[in-house]
C-alpha cells in the first residue's frame, strides 16, 4: 500500500448585511460580517500520487486537469471498510457543528460479474451524531454510501445522509465499494448544494 498524503481546501467566504435604522433620524448600525459557510470542492486531479492507494489514474479529458481515478473491473466483489480496499484520502477544513451533504461526480463503469460498477464509501475523522459521538472513522465499519445508478456515463451522486464535524479539520477517506467506478471530484457541501446536486459536469474550484 502506497503512504498516503493529504491536501487542505479552505474556502473562506464573507457577507455584509446591514439592518435598517430603528426610527427616523437614527443612522443605521455598522455593517456586521458574517462568515458563509463555504463548498468545499476537491478536483482528484490536484492531488499527489501519494493520497491513493490502488487507485488507478486515468486520462479524461471532460474531467478537471484531464484527469480522474477509478477501478478496472474484473467482475469480482469489493468489501466495505475496515477492508482496506482501493481509497482516496485528503484533508479538508470545515465549519465545525455544521451539516454537510456529500457528493462524488461518479463514472459509473460497465458492468461485469457482481460489480454494476456505481458505488463508493466515505469515511470522516472527527464526524459526530447529534450527541456528540463520533461516527463515521476510518478503521471502523461505519461509513457514508455514495451509490449512483446502473446507467453507465457520468453522474453526481450525493451520501445517504448528512454529516457533522466537531473540529475545522477532518480527513476524508473515499474507497471503492464495486470494481469498475470512477471519479474526478469531491464536493463537501454545507450551504448550495445540501439538498440538490451540481447542476454543472464541473463545479470551478474558488479563486
Amino acid at each position: 500500500m502506497q503512504p498516503r498524503t493529504s491536501i487542505v481546501a479552505l474556502i473562506p467566504l464573507a457577507v455584509l448585511f446591514s439592518p435598517g435604522a430603528h426610527a427616523l433620524g437614527q443612522s443605521a448600525p455598522p455593517a456586521k460580517t458574517v462568515q458563509a459557510q463555504a463548498d468545499i470542492i476537491v478536483h482528484v486531479a490536484d492531488l499527489p500520487k501519494s493520497a491513493l492507494s490502488e487507485f488507478e489514474i486515468w486520462n479524461a479529458p471532460a474531467s478537471p486537469g484531464g484527469k480522474m481515478i477509478g477501478t478496472p473491473n474484473s467482475g469480482g466483489n469489493l468489501d466495505p471498510p475496515p477492508e482496506d480496499d482501493p481509497h482516496v484520502t485528503l484533508k479538508v477544513r470545515v465549519q465545525p457543528a455544521t451539516p454537510y451533504r456529500c457528493w462524488i461526480h461518479m463514472l459509473v463503469g460497465k458492468p461485469k460479474g457482481v460489480s454494476k460498477a456505481n458505488k463508493v464509501w466515505v469515511q470522516f475523522t472527527n464526524a459526530v451524531d447529534k450527541a456528540n459521538k463520533e461516527i463515521l472513522k476510518p478503521g471502523t465499519g461505519d461509513y457514508l454510501t455514495v451509490q449512483g445508478p446502473e446507467k453507465e456515463g457520468w453522474v453526481w451522486v450525493g451520501s445517504d445522509r448528512l454529516v457533522s464535524f466537531k473540529t475545522g479539520e477532518v480527513t476524508v477517506r473515499v474507497q471503492a465499494g464495486m470494481e469498475g467506478v470512477g471519479l474526478d471530484q469531491i464536493v463537501l457541501s454545507p450551504s448550495k448544494f445540501l439538498e440538490h446536486a451540481p447542476s454543472e459536469n464541473i463545479v470551478p474550484k474558488p479563486r
